[in-house]
């Protein structure tokens, strides 16, 4: 089996599984936010079922609507905070200690390799960075697995990505997937595991593995998915506090023999930076094969690309520099303790001389929600994940999707670059 189908089997108290396979699997761990949760907690209040399956393996945490932008989600947070108190979950991140979900979860250490990891946001497929089994799913599958502690999956068929080579300078893991998706499109692998693997892979950090297989989803993905290694084991040993070694992890290494629908095997020496054009990801062009396009807004943030690295790497490009007159650009560290790291590393400085605002954690701007909307006609190069119509607000603004350095770079500059 591969490495998908063994944490389908074991959680399911199969030996085996076959694609297709309708099966019912034991759950490890559920994050949950402030817009999918409370109906998901509503539904169970309809029903008359009341508790939790085990308060320990559900982190909650407010993201997307917050702070708080309006009366309607105020009310979604104030019920979101009194379920977690009725319910006795600990794991619970309020404002001042908050984070965007998926950044947070592997932040705190409650992602481990092995585990089958759901929320309901399709970003969950963030977690398999680190050797888990981790798929978004509905507020109604939501609820049920709340109240049981199990969720009923068909295996996955998996197509396997051997990503070989050596980055140029500059090109970052970012620029790899939205590579990846303009290859297979986004429908590419619609309803399949996609295992990451190859040395490319082996030199990534494992904050670039997060960024890869964030936006496995932004191909249809049912999952994205890496082997753990020695760099998987000390991420998980340090923001847990655990001993754990690889050998604890050897049965998730997928068999010689492994089935795959597909072997995608290509080498990214030669890659330079793209970007994803309106409106959807698998629209991606090299930045240098651009005409140039005028920026109003830049966006560094979100599930993606909003951790410590990424920050570093729009500060390296910042420093001692301004953004261009007419642009207006967004830093939003994806966490508070990204957020004070970056403040006492000198971070914020770099930011505010450059003319950046830096703001609490929230997945706001990314969803079109608050803080960060764009007007009728202008364009924002983001460093998130979509860039649907309307994604970021008005129905006739643009979208650009690209690696925190892109970001960077084109706020300098006042148009991609």
């Amino acid at each position: 089996m591969n490495i998908t189908e063994k944490i389908l089997a074991k959680n399911s108290g199969k030996t085996k599984v076959q694609v297709g396979e309708i099966i019912n699997a034991k759950i490890d761990l559920i994050i949950a936010h402030d817009v999918t949760t409370p109906p998901a907690i509503c539904m169970l209040e309809e029903k008359g079922l009341k508790g939790v399956f085990d308060p320990d393996k559900i982190v909650v945490t407010p993201d997307h609507f917050v702070p708080n932008k309006d009366i309607a989600s105020a009310e979604l947070a104030k019920t979101l905070r009194n379920w977690v108190k009725e319910n006795g979950i600990k794991n619970y991140f309020e404002m001042g200690c908050h984070g965007i979900c998926h950044a947070i979860a592997p932040e705190k250490g409650f992602v481990r390799p092995g585990q089958i990891v759901i929320g309901a946001d399709s970003h969950t497929c963030t977690h398999g960075a680190l050797g888990a089994f981790a798929t978004g799913i509905g507020s109604t599958d939501l609820a049920f697995a709340l109240y049981k502690g199990e969720l009923w999956f068909r295996v996955p068929p998996t197509i396997k990505f051997v990503l070989n080579g050596k980055l140029k300078e500059n090109v970052d893991a970012k620029d790899v997937i939205l590579e990846i998706i303009r290859r297979i499109s986004v429908s590419g692998a619609r309803y399949k595991a996609m295992e990451f693997t190859g040395e490319l892979i082996d030199q990534f950090s494992v904050e670039q593995r997060l960024t890869l297989c964030n936006m496995a989803i932004e191909a249809g993905g049912k999952s994205g998915i890496i082997a753990p290694d020695q760099k998987t084991v000390d991420y998980v040993n340090r923001a847990s506090g655990q001993n754990l070694t690889l050998n604890d992890f050897a049965w998730l290494q997928s068999d010689d023999d492994a089935q795959y629908e597909e072997i995608c095997e290509w080498d990214f020496s030669d890659l330079e930076r793209v970007v994803a054009c309106p409106h959807t990801p698998d629209n991606v062009k090299e930045v240098q094969n651009l005409e140039k396009i005028e920026i109003d807004q830049a966006y560094l943030g979100s599930c993606t690309n909003g951790r410590y690295s990424d920050l570093l790497k729009a500060a390296e490009v910042l420093k001692g520099k301004k953004i261009a007159e007419n642009v207006r650009m967004l830093v939003i560290p994806a966490t508070t303790d990204i957020w004070k790291k970056a403040m006492k590393e000198g971070l914020f400085d770099i930011f505010t001389e450059a003319g950046c605002l830096i703001s609490t954690p929230t997945c706001g701007a990314c969803l079109g929600g608050h803080m960060g909307i764009l007007a009728e006609g202008e364009r924002c190069i983001s460093s998130t994940n979509r860039n649907f119509v309307g994604r970021m607000g008005h129905t006739k603004s643009e979208v650009y999707l690209g690696s925190p350095y892109t970001v960077a770079m084109s706020a300098i500059k006042g148009y991609i670059s």
